[in-house]
């Protein structure tokens, strides 16, 4: 049995956005957030929003 990858990295740029997703929640969680409303939150406000100031949109921000 042998392995085919796709892509030079074992996951490729798909297993990168779910890395970013899974650590999104999990500080949701661990700020208290509830992680559906946080992203949906988040992804109502980011096209409009300053990239200067994307840091308001991180969940230890938005839970104070």
């Amino acid at each position: 049995m042998s392995i085919v990858f796709l892509s030079k990295h074992p996951y490729g740029a798909g297993g990168e956005r779910a890395a970013v997703l899974y650590s999104l929640i999990g500080s949701a969680k661990l700020n208290g957030l509830d992680p559906e409303s946080y992203l949906r939150q988040v992804l109502t406000r980011i096209a409009d929003h300053p990239i200067r100031r994307i840091e308001e949109l991180l969940p230890w921000n938005l839970a104070a």
